[in-house]
């Protein structure tokens, strides 16, 4: 899907246009979807894609260059309001009642919206509706002043306001650029979830059926553009509002395109689509032109930060749905799409992707060669002790394996609960743990494994690092290498060196 020309330029190259990323748009936008009888596309914009008023105006320029479909727009909250609502959050546990309206970071949330709800013309009922959450949010931060408590079900609910300002304000825009446009809060539509705050999943059986009668086609010769909160839902059970996780808009999209059955969803992020590695680490890191689901997938939970690790899941569901990762900064790109199966032939790897703060644990049998039910009673323990693990080696009597404390227990914990779990392998095994570890992950076509590991084992072996633990992925995409923190950096920008030669 390719927008149309830019319509400050008679001619507009195909490559990136940097005048084009930073023309104002006309005063009244052009209606897209005009001839479609239902929503054809989902584009979802982060929070740096509608960060201020001058941003949103260039989503809106952006939506509106593809004239020929009708966008369904999943948008996040504006800039740093979800880290400024968690921050408010905090700090009310330690303000008195009657001086939550002081809190920083809720003058600050409510001067970004004011500003941008002004520099945009919205009109007085959405002026009204957005003041009415502002104070809505006062008196949740009034609440957990009182209570002293902050708890995963408020938590879901003090994140849930940046969404909602952000899509009324957008809604609102549109509407005074002369465009049709709607407002849904994601639960309008029927995304339902489990009651796990903070993190819950997506329930697809009653959620896939109520969103595509929700944005069933519509009467009349023009459409309504659907403007709907990302990373929100309703549980099942509670009916509280609930969060998909950090980066959960991506999810999103990716339910609503699969609802409506749609060919493609694009994501919209602030860089040219999912790179051969993190620029902060590798500076000429390289833009992948395509990739399957799997390494999607896999790049997402092994820290690459462009997707939601469950984004692909609607799509595998779905077998036809295909993500596109594009600039918002830089619409000319082409980014990154990600489909079911690619041609794999002339693939080596695709990115190299780095996690780290974590722990690696080394649990050793202490009872005999052939004991049957090791790996059952280790595992066991992980179940008892509500622990997930990322990496996994094991042999007959012994298993390595990587955790991720920081998402399990509070800073201040963390060695006191990984010596607790040691102390739960008394009597069955011996086991001992490293902190300040990394892995590494090489997404890769793991059918060349010989070819990648000589070449990565001669770079590392050049540059004097030692892996502690590898593991290959049971999705044939991912080989994963454990070194220490000090140590991954380095690795990683001399693999990038070895196989993108640069």
């Amino acid at each position: 899907m390719r927008p149309s020309r830019c319509r400050s330029h008679k001619r507009c190259p195909s490559s990136a246009c940097s005048a084009a990323a930073s023309v104002k748009p006309s005063s009244k936008l052009k209606q897209p979807g005009i001839d479609q009888g239902k929503v054809t596309v989902v584009m979802k914009f982060g929070g740096s894609s509608v960060a201020n008023a001058q941003r949103m105006r260039e989503v809106a320029d952006i939506v509106c260059s593809f004239p020929e479909h009708l966008p369904c727009i999943v948008l996040s909250a504006m800039g740093k309001t979800t880290n400024l609502l968690l921050q408010a959050g905090t700090e009310a546990l330690t303000t008195s009642p009657s001086s939550i309206r002081s809190l920083q970071p809720l003058r600050d949330i409510k001067e970004l919206h004011r500003t941008a709800a002004n520099d945009l013309r919205v009109d007085g009922k959405a002026h009204g509706e957005m003041e009415s959450l502002l104070n809505e949010l006062q008196q949740l931060l009034v609440g957990i002043s009182i209570m002293q408590d902050l708890t995963p079900r408020a938590l879901d609910s003090l994140a849930s306001f940046g969404e909602r300002l952000s899509t009324r304000m957008f809604a609102a825009f549109l509407r005074a650029e002369g465009l049709l446009a709607q407002q849904y809060d994601a639960w309008d539509l029927g995304l339902t979830s489990t009651d796990d705050f903070t993190n819950a999943d997506v329930l697809y059986e009653p959620t896939l059926e109520k969103i595509a009668a929700a944005l069933a086609p519509q009467d009349g010769p023009l459409r309504t553009i659907p403007v709907v909160t990302g990373f929100l839902a309703r549980g099942q059970n509670t009916g509280a509002i609930t969060t998909l996780g950090r980066g959960g808009s991506d999810l999103s999209a990716t339910v609503i395109g699969a609802a409506l059955d749609l060919p493609e969803v694009q994501v919209w992020k602030d860089v040219d689509g999912v790179l051969t590695s993190d620029p902060r680490i590798v500076d000429r890191a390289l833009p992948v032109p395509m990739l399957t689901y799997d390494e999607a997938t896999e790049l997402a939970f092994f820290g690459a930060q462009v997707l939601h690790p469950q984004a692909m899941q609607p799509a595998l569901q779905s077998r036809r749905l295909a993500v596109r990762v594009k600039n918002s900064y830089n619409r000319r790109a082409d980014g990154t799409v990600i489909v079911q199966q690619r041609d794999m032939a002339n693939v080596l790897m695709t990115s190299i992707v780095l996690k780290s703060n974590v722990t690696l644990l080394d649990v050793v049998s202490t009872r005999m060669l052939g004991q049957f039910g090791f790996l059952s009673t280790v595992f066991g323990i992980f179940a008892d002790n509500k622990i997930s693990v990322d990496v996994v080696a094991t042999s007959e009597i012994s298993i390595s394996l990587t955790l991720d404390p920081s998402k399990m227990w509070s800073r201040d914990l963390i060695d006191e609960e990984l010596d607790a779990l040691v102390l739960a392998f008394k009597g069955v095994a011996k086991a001992s743990y490293q902190r300040n570890m990394s892995i590494i992950s090489l997404i890769c076509n793991v059918q060349r494994t010989s070819q990648i590991l000589e070449k990565v084992f001669k770079v590392l072996g050049s540059e004097g690092i030692n892996v502690k633990m590898m593991s290959q992925g049971a999705s044939k995409t991912n080989i994963s290498l454990v070194v220490g923190e000090e140590e991954a950096r380095p690795a990683i920008a001399a693999i990038h060196r070895e196989f993108f030669h640069c």
